[in-house]
């Protein structure tokens, strides 16, 4: 639970060993009133009001494209990995490259390895501009669809353990497809491995090491200028999909790890919360009780925008709602954790806390 922000709203005792003075009535109500209305001020709302920030602001990148590291790399082939499901695999070409997972992460990776001109195929998630007229091998729910990928003729397939279910990935053996599965899990510490993995994937290690740091540098950079808060801010992270799929997000959803990069607190986790996700109750919202509420852009679009964030349960009841405080960003970025990380944390820093450093 969230510690109380309020302050007392006791009357100083030098006013009240006047308060027999008649003179003295009117200026202790109005020194009472004044000391009320700093303690609202102050109480289970300031949070938000502490960030510099009320109302609705949007994360903006310049740029969703990622930044290639360099000219395009010549890989050495054939590349011998251990894929995440624990097969070994041996990649031989790269010329026709599909990068498919739940938040476009691979997609990304493969652009900013210098690697774009090569991808023929994406998931929903990489929605980023530079690939977005390339075929999509996902439904909608981010579940991959084997005949698209076929239809393709992959040189080689990367994706992650969760978005291929079992069932797919005995299709794309049989089918023999070369495929390299990826930890499914986003998290800060995951960036860097996961872009030296994909490198090392396609036969371009030196990319990636030169990616990673440079990753790396601006995760740093990023990092050193977000304000301190005092307490932190509490912000959830509302996962939206029309008004019936409307989900809190606590420990280990990734969203945690983000919030906790730009020094704020995760209201759903600090609200006791087991599970990734858990579908909003009024209990839950007034529970977790956040200063700001955090969501993708075509998340709140698809509610109604603010005005439809507020109808759903208990929303409306906590200090965030209250203030109307919700940032959104991109879908294509958010909680993608790939290179584009240090210049996510450094714009929703910025958003969540108005300082103009990003």
């Amino acid at each position: 639970m969230r510690s109380a922000r309020s302050g007392g709203s006791s009357v100083p005792a030098r006013w009240q060993s006047r308060a027999r003075s008649g003179w003295s009535r009117p200026i202790l109500a109005l020194l009472a009133l004044t000391l009320l209305v700093g303690s609202a001020a102050c109480g289970s709302d300031g949070g938000a009001a502490s960030s510099g920030q009320t109302g609705h602001t949007t994360a903006s990148l310049a740029n969703l494209d990622p930044v290639p590291i360099g000219p395009e790399p010549t890989p050495v082939l054939p590349a011998r990995v251990r894929s995440f499901d624990g097969a070994e695999v041996t990649v031989n070409g790269v010329d026709r490259i599909i990068a498919a997972d739940r938040f476009g992460t691979l997609a990304q990776t493969v652009w900013a390895l210098g690697l774009g001109s090569k991808l023929v195929g994406r998931s929903t998630a990489a929605a980023f501009p530079a690939v977005q007229q390339l075929p999509n091998v996902t439904g909608g729910s981010g579940s991959l669809n084997v005949e698209s990928v076929l239809a393709l003729r992959p040189s080689v397939f990367l994706t992650d353990t969760t978005s291929a279910a079992p069932a797919v990935r005995e299709q794309l053996r049989a089918a023999g497809v070369t495929v390299v599965y990826f930890d499914p899990q986003r998290t800060m510490d995951g960036v860097i491995p996961q872009i030296e993995a994909v490198a090392g994937a396609l036969g371009v290690p030196a990319a990636g090491q030169a990616l990673a740091q440079r990753t790396r540098d601006e995760i740093a950079t990023a990092s050193a200028t977000v304000p301190k808060q005092d307490p932190p801010l509490d912000i959830a992270f509302i996962y939206l999909r029309s008004t019936a799929i409307t989900m809190l997000a606590g420990p280990g959803s990734g969203a945690d790890s983000l919030i906790a990069a730009i020094g704020a607190r995760d209201a759903g986790t600090a609200a006791g919360l087991k599970e990734p996700y858990t579908t909003i109750t009024s209990e839950a919202m007034i529970s977790a009780a956040p200063d700001v509420l955090l969501v993708m852009s075509d998340g709140l679009s698809s509610v109604g925008g603010v005005d439809g964030l507020q109808k759903i349960p208990g929303i409306a009841q906590t200090p965030a709602g209250r203030n109307k405080r919700v940032v959104d960003m991109a879908d294509a970025v958010l909680l993608s954790f790939g290179p584009n990380t240090g210049r996510v944390i450094a714009t929703l820093s910025e958003a969540v806390y108005g300082t103009g450093h990003a």
